[in-house]
């Protein structure tokens, strides 16, 4: 490629490709997508971006090609990978000089060389950090910084590599650079405190720009570039010199006004210094130790104490109080109860801690804690009028606490909690006994204070549950402040209706539970949504307890669930109404079927929310969430939801559609539930089985459920559905087992004999394509033995139940194998005998007892040769199923079934299902549990005797074990 002639071409395509119009932005893509792979194309995107005189889109996209590029052809093993020649040039070129004035382009070069240094860094570019560090001490702004940018990106990247030659690399690199690196930010720090004093705002913005890119060199080398830092003089005085500047750029940030262009960087360097320390504690907890000290007094005191009025914001606080957290709860701090197995530097940071927490201290922290950063702040009372729900959702749960400020401070109080729990329990029930009774409404800041003191009582539960009588506690107070209903007073209602949702699990008496469902049922007709919302949540804490009974919530649920589908619909956010819809849903799967003369209202509102929830995948997934609980409720009138449960299954299972993404799973268990408490199959309830060759191919983790799903259609009606749909799973399943785990194999084959014991008859000639392989794995000896006892059951129902098709199979597989039929028939029962043992069902073991014995009576010499293993089987199967009736002194078969009985269904069980009824009425027809195989044993022997006459059936019997016989005798007295 001639470079200049080239350039021409590239840069008139990439000038097409800035283009807002897509019939010349496609052709022009589609070219650079053929260029990328060619020789030389990557040399003239680096004349291109690093031309200043062109067009800065045209520069931005050449970029972003090169850096595409980087990632898919630079490694050498890549395919298509660039020449070495071209790749030397390419990375002189990229630190020729660092002018590049716009900085969104100068960022992507910085990545850019970052990427290749990644790769080739130092071995094949050891130039690359000392043309970086020269570059940096330049007199001239713009090439200083650049510099500076990119040495910035360099170490961020090498620092993030895990293997140990890399981490070696980096250690030689850190101890090269490490002084250069702290002398360069001191000295831009120290122009920058200069300039800001003189008032010179554009030299103080650009030094401020350095002294932050300085830092973060210093954060990543001084967090990854050691073993063990705290040997190292250099890397202990910049941390504690990190506490000095961090006072000179709070004061600095006191000083400067909230236009200025600098107050935001200030702030932004501010939090960066609490990074630092805060990324080295996590790194290396025992190098911190002697910053410890140093660490909690300036947390604490500007956190804690008037010191920090008028200097903190609000990010700042949260990272100081991380800082007070990760120190409390680090584990290389914390003793082992035998103080003799803790290392000497977990007892010295110890002790440091606990010289610290002095019960003065921990006093301070708890009550600054309670009573100034637990108080509802005004933004949040707002937030409370004019947007409810907002304020319901707020950021909880997850990493939140390492951002924003109300979760860090409570989590920060529940982790102080947990360790001086002696300490703080008894100031914290100081502080809920001075505020006995109720407060006055007219008080605003003691209400305040009270929803503060009772959120703590609530956070530190599980810590107070030896020091608070909690059931006294509701009766004699509690109780009654959710009953002074004026407005002021809401904040301390809803505080303590999630209060009594914390201690639920922790403390609270069974026979107060009436009392407790009475007052739900009040708040959740309370003047304020929020409070409604909250007494919902707790709602849901208390069905969802171990201690709950369903006999003392049934008065209280007609009201419950009016109330709770009256929020539903009065609420318009989504995360809201799926939050409600997890409530309904809980209280509907705990108390299953009572629920049914309640849930008209919800199942006609369901299809309008699910419609309004187009957008909403999260939603919708909880709609699904709640049929599945209502389906189950309802049993067998779950058919009168079809209209609407069928078309909604169809959308969620179908992966043509985008939204199966989201809905699959769920819709996969309403699919399932549905079909197992279906009384008939309806023609729509069969067409939606469409989707399933689809989901089948997928072959994800959802199989499983896939698999419950045929099944529940074979119990359903077996004849219908496997007329219209037998070709298309037979085929699925003969793909699938190709290629499949041994408990997918089992999965797919429990199917089939599923199929078999419903429909004895057409299913072997349905799956006749699956029957060959099964047959070839018995006669081989398939190794797995939970296969193997699967594919015996599957046999075993043929011989059995179809014997004119087994002589067919026999005949196929005779001819497919070149071998004579009773050649084969012979392998097949001596493996079977061998591989007895595999089975370990009952229900199994006793098929194939059946199955064996129904070969008799036979003049063939191989069944007569097999004999012995055919009785072998017959006496396991025996021991397997009689159990001995005492008073009679003789044995039954304990797998024979009647008649069809109703169990008796305790609260706490679930009612049978309408597949389990239909499990129930198959077994009544199935020979395992009809036919007495001591009985059927009798009955065989004595026709083959007939068969071979007295003489002839005594030789066969010598055939057997002497000590067989003897049992076998035993077991048929009285016949």
């Amino acid at each position: 490629m001639d470079l200049n002639s080239a350039s021409t071409i590239v840069l008139q395509v990439l000038t097409q490709a800035t283009s807002q119009d897509t019939a010349v932005l496609k052709p022009a893509e589609e070219q650079l997508k053929q260029w990328e792979t060619q020789p030389g194309f990557y040399s003239v995107l680096l004349n291109i971006f690093t031309n200043h005189s062109l067009d800065v889109n045209v520069r931005w996209l050449a970029v972003l090609y090169f850096k595409n590029g980087i990632d898919r052809y630079w490694r050498r093993v890549a395919p298509h990978a660039l020449s070495e020649e071209e790749k030397t040039t390419l990375r002189a070129g990229l630190i020729a000089n660092f002018n590049e004035p716009v900085n969104q382009i100068a960022t992507q070069i910085s990545v850019l060389i970052a990427k290749v240094a990644r790769v080739d860094c130092p071995r094949q570019w050891p130039e690359l950090i000392p043309t970086l560090l020269e570059s940096v001490k330049v007199q001239d702004d713009l090439q200083q910084h650049r510099a500076l940018l990119t040495l910035y990106h360099v170490t961020k990247t090498l620092a993030s590599k895990r293997l140990a030659a890399d981490r070696k690399l980096f250690y030689d690199l850190t101890s090269g650079i490490y002084s250069f690196s702290c002398s360069l930010w001191n000295h831009h720090t120290d122009t920058f405190l200069q300039q800001i004093c003189t008032g010179d705002e554009t030299g103080a913005t650009n030094s401020l720009e350095r002294t932050l890119l300085s830092l973060k060199v210093l954060r990543k080398l001084t967090v990854h570039g050691f073993v063990e830092p705290h040997w190292n003089a250099e890397v202990m005085g910049f941390l504690h010199a990190v506490f000095e500047r961090l006072k000179q750029f709070l004061e600095c940030s006191r000083s400067i006004r909230a236009e200025n262009l600098c107050r935001d960087r200030v702030e932004k360097t501010i939090i960066l210094f609490t990074k630092v320390l805060l990324d080295f504690l996590d790194q290396h907890p025992f190098s911190f130790t002697s910053l410890i000290q140093r660490s909690l007094e300036f947390a604490v005191s500007y956190v804690f104490t008037e010191a920090g009025e008028g200097i903190v914001f609000e990010q700042f606080i949260v990272q100081c109080m991380n800082l007070i957290k990760m120190i409390v709860k680090n584990y290389a701090y914390k003793p082992s109860k035998n103080i003799e197995d803790s290392s000497p530097e977990t007892l010295e940071a110890h002790k440091i801690k606990t010289a610290f927490f002095t019960y003065p201290t921990l006093m301070e922290i708890c009550r600054r804690l309670v009573t100034h950063y637990f108080l509802l702040t005004k933004e949040e009372l707002t937030m409370w009028e004019e947007d409810p729900e907002g304020f319901t959702v707020e950021e909880t749960g997850g990493d939140s606490w390492k951002y924003s400020l109300r979760p860090c401070t409570e989590v920060l109080f529940i982790d102080i909690f947990h360790e001086y729990n002696q300490t703080l329990a008894p100031v914290l029930l100081e502080m809920v006994r001075s505020l006995q009774g109720s407060t006055n409404v007219e008080d605003t800041n003691a209400i305040l204070i009270k929803d503060a003191v009772y959120n703590a009582v609530g956070l530190a539960a599980y810590e107070l549950f030896d020091s608070v009588d909690f059931d006294q506690w509701f009766k004699n107070q509690l109780l009654a402040e959710l009953q002074v209903s004026h407005n002021r007073y809401k904040p301390i209602r809803r505080r303590v209706i999630w209060l009594i949702g914390q201690w639920i699990s922790v403390k609270f008496k069974s026979d107060l539970r009436p009392v407790l469902y009475e007052t739900i049922c009040n708040l959740l007709q309370d003047q304020d949504l929020v409070v409604r919302i909250e007494t919902a949540t707790t709602l849901k804490l208390t069905v969802d307890d171990f201690e709950f009974r369903t006999d003392q919530f049934l008065p209280y649920l007609e009201s419950m669930f009016t109330l709770l589908f009256k929020l539903l619909q009065e609420v318009t956010e989504c995360d809201t109404k799926m939050h409600v819809l997890h409530v309904l849903s809980c209280v509907i799967e705990r108390v299953n079927i009572q629920i049914q003369p309640y849930v008209g209202c919800l199942v006609q509102y369901l299809p309008l929310l699910w419609k309004q929830s187009e957008e909403h995948n999260m939603l919708r997934c909880a709609i699904l969430t709640t049929l599945i609980h209502l389906v189950q409720g309802l049993g067998a009138d779950s058919k009168n939801l079809y209209p609407f449960l069928l078309p909604v299954i169809q959308l969620s299972t179908d992966v043509t559609q985008p939204p199966h993404v989201y809905l699959l799973e769920d819709g996969l268990e309403l699919w399932l539930v549905t079909l197992e408490n279906s009384p008939c199959l309806t023609p729509e309830l069969l067409r939606i089985f469409q989707n399933m060759s689809a989901l089948l191919e997928l072959s994800s983790e959802n199989l499983k459920n896939c698999f419950k799903i045929i099944n529940a259609y074979i119990f359903l009606s077996s004849s219908e559905f496997l007329q219209m749909y037998a070709s298309v799973l037979c085929q699925s399943f003969c793909s699938l087992l190709k290629d499949i785990t041994t408990e997918g194999q089992v999965q797919v084959l429990k199917v089939v004999e599923n199929v078999l014991k419903v429909n004895p008859v057409l299913g072997p000639q349905m799956f006749q394509p699956l029957l060959p392989s099964i047959f070839r794995g018995i006669i081989d000896g398939e190794r797995y033995p939970v296969v193997m006892s699967t594919y015996l059951g599957i046999m075993g129902r043929v011989l059995l139940q179809n014997a004119r098709f087994f002589s067919l199979l026999l005949s196929e597989m005779a001819h497919e194998l070149g071998q004579e039929s009773d050649q084969i028939l012979g392998n097949m029962i001596e493996m079977w005998v061998d591989r007895m043992d595999n089975i370990t069902q009952p229900e199994r073991r006793k098929l194939s007892a059946l199955a064996l014995l129904s070969l008799l009576p036979s003049l063939n010499t191989v069944i007569q040769d097999k004999f012995c293993g055919i009785i072998n089987i017959s006496v396991e199967g025996l021991h397997d199923v009689m159990t001995e009736d005492a008073e009679a002194g003789t044995y039954k078969d304990c797998m024979l079934m009647a008649h069809f009985e109703q169990p008796k269904v305790t609260d706490d069980e679930e009612p049978p299902t309408e597949q389990d009824k239909r499990k129930k009425l198959l077994a009544l027809k199935d020979p395992v549990h009809t036919v007495s195989l001591q009985q059927f044993i009798y009955e065989k022997l004595k026709a083959q005797q007939e068969l071979l006459g007295e003489q002839g059936f005594q030789a066969l019997m010598e055939t057997v074990d002497t000590e067989i016989v003897a049992q076998l005798q035993e077991f048929l007295q009285g016949f």
